[in-house]
């Protein structure tokens, strides 16, 4: 690493002393690399044994990593904390300019100790660290708004990154999100809530430096050959073209789309809310995150009548990608497509993290059903599948709960379940709501044994696809060894904070191009090495915080609903957790 390089820069923020200090730790990046490698590093220095997620002890860290700044599709900022949703480890990962602005601003890490006493915003503007009041922007309905006010207040040059809170944060709804660029978000396991119990409405960081690279030409070799294999792929165009919303009809088309709860993987109207017909019939705009050639950021222009004039409108514009669609789409059955959109706005208007919502309120509706709840518990709203406008209600109502009904909803499918029942059918693994995908075994074993329970840990519903695709048998022991390989090799592509959607750009022996260009040397084994490293070192921390792999709850909805490669069963479910943790994780 070049020494005039400031990635090795930590800048500590104590909030309840509203005071700030600057590390050198070359140290963690020399074993971390940085990004995931580097914050679970920090993590396990920083938070205690044990700690109160919503206590002023869980820091929250925000690094990046070496390629930042310097090469295509290295735009991401890794989270890490300790999650109120789950209890245990909290790791969500954001685009837009984040990453960027936090080089930029001469850091590679930040971290955030203690809780204010009253509500402020923090500015860091490069070397400069400001403690702002935020009573007045506390309470305002939507995270946009407290976006434009500190665009407003916070003037200045540089490339600058707000990430905010909504009124979810501030209530403490446990997967709560931290909106950041407007259609960005640390989305999962619920930064925002930790964010609300500190008092921290908003993070503004910007900066104005330059990054130095030790070889001009071979970083331009080299920073040309990503950019060629990045634009000129047909799946990168695809991106371009339709998103990841371009993964609704061919999962429908296998029965892999959860639809009412998963008690199907087809959904009758998936062409309405496909990815083609939102291109056709909505889309007003194609963004993308800094540094990024592809733009696969898609925003839907939504037309809202105002109230009693029905000649003047306003328009929305409000991203959508695979997730939120399946979401509040065909998880609720919703097919409106301009309800679906409702329900989406609503749920980032207050700041919520899409993916748990639409599951939180699947199972509800079904809950209802099924009479384990009735309207008491509802307050008065008939969930009824499709019906969006009741859904939008509910969102309100998860945030300022009338009754403890909706504060249970505010925690979670799992929490709910355990007070009014309904376990088989509450989508949640590790304590983490289901993703858009039912494509067979290998997805949902990702969402139990990857380290954030995420299906972008280790990808499971490729190998269930590429099963299907080929006619293959799955084995429990073949399934483990896969998925711990490919985590492995993505906790390398975290720790550079490259987007998953390059993986196939940024092979290791690309990797090991750029790093070199950056004036990093590393060798295909040392990254190997890296990434078995870096895992374990999740597995240990969750290992401290009482995750137990043989206690997993596996929801029988699952096993209940057929696949694309059949009906699941537990005891493979089962064999292959026993198989992927006594094999070591790591």
């Amino acid at each position: 690493m070049l020494p005039s390089d400031p990635l090795c820069r930590v800048l500590n923020v104590d909030l309840t002393r509203r005071r700030f200090w600057v590390t050198e730790r070359p140290d963690l990046w020399e074993d971390g690399l940085g990004g995931a490698g580097v914050a679970i590093r920090l993590l396990e220095e920083e938070c205690p044994p044990g700690a109160d997620p919503l206590g002023p002890e869980n820091p929250v860290i925000f690094a990046v990593g070496p390629l930042v700044g310097l090469f295509p599709m290295a735009s991401k900022t890794v989270a890490m904390f300790k999650s109120p949703h789950t209890g245990n480890l909290g790791e969500s990962h954001a685009g837009g300019r984040s990453a960027v602005a936090i080089r930029m601003a001469g850091y590679g890490a930040i971290v955030l100790r203690g809780a204010s006493p009253t509500p402020i915003y923090l500015v860091v503007d490069g070397d400069e660290v400001y403690f702002r009041d935020a009573s007045a922007l506390w309470g305002l309905r939507s995270s946009a708004t407290v976006g434009r006010v500190i665009r407003e207040q916070e003037r200045g040059a540089g490339i600058r990154t707000i990430m905010r809170i909504g009124r979810a944060g501030e209530r403490g709804v446990t997967y709560a999100c931290v909106v950041t660029e407007t259609y960005r978000h640390f989305g999962r396991l619920g930064l925002g809530a930790v964010f609300g119990s500190k008092k921290l409405k908003a993070l503004v960081v910007s900066g104005r430096r330059s990054l130095p690279v030790a070889d001009r030409k071979a970083y331009r070799e080299a920073y040309d050959a990503v950019f060629q294999a990045a634009t000129q792929s047909p799946l990168m165009q695809k991106y371009h073209e339709l998103g990841t919303a371009m993964n609704v009809l061919p999962l429908d088309s296998i029965g892999a789309l959860p639809t009412r709860n998963l008690r199907s993987g087809r959904f009758e109207e998936a062409e309405a809310i496909s990815g083609e017909n939102l291109a056709r019939n909505y889309l007003g705009r194609r963004v993308a995150c800094a540094h990024c050639p592809v733009a696969c950021i898609h925003l839907a222009a939504l037309r809202l009548p105002y109230p009693n004039d029905p000649y003047f409108y306003k328009t929305v514009m409000l991203g959508y990608d695979h997730e939120p669609i399946y979401a509040v789409g065909s998880m609720l059955g919703i097919s409106d497509v301009a309800g679906m959109l409702q329900v989406m706005d609503e749920t980032e208007t207050v700041g919520l993290d899409v993916m748990s919502t639409g599951v939180v309120l699947a199972w509800a509706t079904e809950a209802l059903e099924r009479g384990l709840i009735s309207l008491k518990e509802t307050d008065g709203l008939a969930l009824a599948w499709g019906d969006w406008e009741t859904y939008v209600e509910a969102v309100r109502r998860i945030v300022d709960p009338p009754n403890d009904f909706y504060r249970a909803l505010g925690r979670g499918v799992e929490y709910a379940a355990s007070i009014y029942g309904g376990a088989d059918f509450a989508l949640a693994f590790g304590g983490n709501e289901m993703p858009g995908y039912h494509t067979g075994p290998a997805a949902h074993l990702t969402y139990l044994t990857g380290a954030r329970h995420s299906h972008l840990d280790s990808a499971g519903y490729s190998l269930d696809q590429r099963a299907a695709a080929k006619g293959e048998v799955l084995t429990p022991e073949g399934v483990a060894e896969a998925l711990r390989e490919e985590e492995r090799w993505r906790q390398v592509l975290a720790s550079l904070v490259v987007c998953f959607f390059a993986r196939g750009v940024y092979t290791p022996e690309v990797v090991t191009r750029t790093l070199a260009a950056a004036g990093i040397e590393r060798s295909a084994d040392d990254l190997a090495r890296l990434g078995a490293e870096t895992l374990a070192r999740k597995q240990a921390f969750k290992s401290r915080e009482g995750f137990d792999p043989a206690r997993l709850r596996i929801p029988r909805r699952i096993l209940e609903t057929p696949s694309p490669l059949g009906g699941l069963e537990e005891g493979f479910l089962r064999q292959a957790i026993a198989q992927f943790f006594e094999q070591g994780s790591g």
